[in-house]
């Protein structure tokens, strides 16, 4: 564990892929710039990659002020030592304050291994990041700027706020789409940090032969418009309801965790606290009745549609507007109203 250092950085680790950043990690610079400004002190990104240079650029317009440079061949791809050991070396070298991953399949491979090493002390899949002053009960005092870190916990039935009183850096990984993603501002001006790393062969313990990408079936992060369908559709077979409206609406298909446990469809489609976190223009929520875990990874969409014929679903509570009737009717009048606009 690091001695706290209170007047250091605020981290995001800029994750990225064939050259390209991760959404979650320009999504989390808005909000490490944001927690900088509270605590008065800078916002970095830590960008290790191989030939990634061009990158910091984009880190820079979103918000970071430092870019902490590694580029090594060494990165091409991602491996859980090699990364490790930059982000390690890294924090220990310069002591940021607070460190934030996202909550993706390397940001959950990655950030337990660096807060294991650091024994700092780690909050998984946050939805929310904010800074306060904590009392200690058990040590009497109050400490002033602590990360509050908010998830939702015991099956998402309630939110937990999570603080670490003398565990540093304080770190959290933060899940996909749940922070809004800032304007970019091209005229923003940083500074890029080159580090020099080694990384030695006992780092090398994996050796990669051959690499494949499943490509993506459904983009819900990116659809402007989603359609989704839940348990109370009844079968797989009724689905194609779902499929037909959102393909008359030009959107994607989305599902509650009751629809894909049915095998009603896949998991890629679900959206909700084990699923994505949605943030569309347009959501239209047709046999979901509502629970908590569901509502908390689409409530931010810009409009919300329900349909249920449970006039007292939890559903309606955060619905824009409302349609109390049985899909099988309501959806094919809808298609048809559609089609109809389209051909005028």
């Amino acid at each position: 564990m690091l001695e706290p250092n209170r007047q250091g950085e605020v981290w995001v680790f800029a994750e990225q892929e064939d050259g390209s950043l991760n959404d979650v990690s320009l999504e989390l610079c808005g909000k490490a710039r944001q927690l900088a400004d509270r605590l008065g002190v800078q916002a970095g990104a830590v960008l290790p990659g191989a030939g990634v240079g061009p990158l910091a650029k984009r880190l820079i317009a979103q918000g970071i002020d430092h870019v902490y440079l590694v580029d090594h061949p060494r990165l091409t791809h991602y491996q859980t030592q090699p990364y490790a050991h930059v982000l390690t070396s890294l924090i220990e070298k310069h002591r940021p304050q607070i460190c934030v991953v996202g909550a993706t399949a390397i940001g959950r491979d990655l950030a337990p291994r660096v807060a294991s090493t650091l024994r700092s002390g780690l909050t998984a899949d946050c939805t929310d990041l904010d800074i306060a002053d904590v009392n200690d009960p058990k040590a009497g005092v109050e400490h002033k700027n602590l990360l509050l870190q908010i998830r939702p916990a015991f099956g998402g039935n309630i939110i937990a706020t999570i603080v670490n009183y003398d565990q540093w850096p304080q770190m959290a990984t933060v899940r996909e789409g749940v922070m809004p993603l800032s304007p970019a501002d091209q005229h923003r001006t940083g500074q890029v940090i080159e580090e020099h790393i080694e990384i030695d062969d006992s780092l090398m313990t994996i050796k990669l032969i051959q690499r494949h990408i499943e490509p993506r079936k459904v983009n819900l992060k990116g659809a402007r418009v989603i359609v989704a369908g839940g348990g109370g559709l009844g079968s797989r077979d009724n689905f194609k309801l779902i499929f037909d409206l959102a393909g008359a609406i030009g959107g994607a298909v989305g599902a509650s965790r009751a629809a894909v446990d049915s095998g009603f469809i896949g998991k890629e489609h679900q959206v909700g606290q084990t699923g994505t976190t949605v943030r569309p223009a347009l959501y239209i929520a047709v046999g979901i009745s509502g629970a908590v875990q569901h509502r908390a990874g689409m409530e931010e969409s810009a409009k919300i549609i329900a349909i249920n014929t449970d006039r007292d679903a939890p559903i309606f509570g955060i619905a824009h507007y409302g349609i109390v009737g049985d899909y099988q009717q309501v959806i094919p009048m809808m298609i048809k109203a559609i089609k109809e606009k389209t051909r005028s």
